[in-house]
């Protein structure tokens, strides 16, 4: 028997306030990291917004989550900073989370990233370093290359999604396939070739 979930009104301020809880979570966190003095930079879905955002703001694509690249070796100082700031750790799933609050869903979280290390075994590459980032004001965020090399090894539905918002507004092309490794460049290939599919 299926699941009834009660469902509210339309609210534009309601979608209005889940991005801004994201971009709150964002911040709170990069500055918890800073004051802790751990090495970081934003990751992921709000990476690619912040690049796109740079080029064309009605491109943007929002997500649910805060994805951090950090160095392993600075969990523990990267955990009693975000802690100080009102996260909760959570190891789960082979996942390093911090919930925002004791009460929050798994979506309302930072998710660590390791630095120099792939997320799943069959990957064809490790992440980048958090040395490849740039100081953003507020924050750090992973340089472009070093992105695009994260989305072609993960190559899930959402970062070829995410690869495409970045081909469509002209931050990668064609030009690309020549700075990346053979298995990477073929998957920028299928993508440049078949931007449907």
């Amino acid at each position: 028997m299926a699941m009834i979930m009660a469902i509210g009104p339309f609210s534009l301020e309601r979608m209005v306030n889940a991005v801004e809880k994201v971009r709150q979570r964002l911040l709170r966190a990069a500055a918890a990291l800073r004051a802790g003095n751990v090495i970081y930079a934003v990751a992921g879905g709000n990476a690619v917004a912040l690049w796109v955002s740079r080029v064309d703001e009605a491109a943007v694509r929002n997500t649910q989550d805060v994805d951090i690249l950090i160095r392993r070796e600075d969990l523990p100082a990267a955990k009693a900073a975000l802690e100080s700031a009102g996260f909760v750790y959570r190891h789960a799933a082979g996942l390093d989370v911090f919930l925002d609050g004791p009460d929050a869903k798994p979506r309302e979280a930072v998710h660590i990233v390791f630095a120099n290390e792939k997320v799943r075994p069959q990957e064809p590459l490790a992440n980048p370093d958090v040395s490849e980032s740039e100081d953003a004001g507020q924050y750090r965020v992973i340089a472009l290359e070093a992105l695009v090399r994260i989305k072609l090894t993960a190559f899930r539905d959402k970062d070829r999604t995410h690869l495409r918002d970045l081909i469509d507004i002209g931050l990668i092309d064609a030009q690309w396939l020549s700075r990346l490794p053979p298995v990477l460049a073929g998957r920028l290939r299928q993508l440049l070739d078949n931007p449907d599919d």
